[in-house]
């Protein structure tokens, strides 16, 4: 009986030290979110690690740390940042403990979009290094975007091909 305590403690153990990573990674996602919500600029980008990089569901919105904080201060500044409510999410950590990767399912007022990403422990702490935001589209509806997109995309696609 002994042995079968000390087996099920053991377990426990390795069960809890697998969790731990993604339990906090899970809080520094929704601390990230939840400052957003309330326009906590300070908070917001004190999640992300210096060389983070965020990209936004416009083709043109790919920007590192200090763009998107050029971009984002006036939103916060109002008060009104935006409001991203997670519904799912996946989290998976590499073997060493120091770098994850996720994906995410938000409720937001563009309706479902998904959020993915990887963080990093960056001096003992998980930081956001790199964000991506796209809208959801039901692929029965996919050939109604492209139909809208076309103009603008056909634009963007000259002028990058040229550079």
């Amino acid at each position: 009986m002994r042995n079968l305590s000390f087996l099920l403690f053991l377990w426990s153990v390795v069960i809890s030290a697998q969790e731990q990573p993604q339990n906090e990674i899970n809080k520094v996602l929704d601390a990230w979110h939840k400052a957003a919500a309330e326009a906590d600029f300070n908070a917001y980008f004190g999640l992300m690690s210096d060389d983070a990089v965020f990209i936004g569901t416009d083709a043109t919105e790919n920007w590192n740390l200090t763009e998107f904080k050029v971009y984002s201060k006036p939103h916060f500044d109002k008060g009104k940042a935006w409001h991203f409510t997670p519904v799912e999410r996946n989290v998976y950590v590499n073997a060493s403990g120091n770098f994850a990767w996720f994906d995410e399912l938000l409720n937001t007022q563009m309706e479902i979009c998904r959020g993915s990403g990887i963080l990093k422990k960056v001096n003992g702490e998980w930081k956001i290094g790199h964000y991506v935001l796209s809208i959801a589209v039901p692929n029965e509806h996919v050939s109604e975007l492209i139909e809208i997109k076309k103009e603008r995309d056909s634009l963007l696609l000259s002028k990058l091909t040229k550079e």
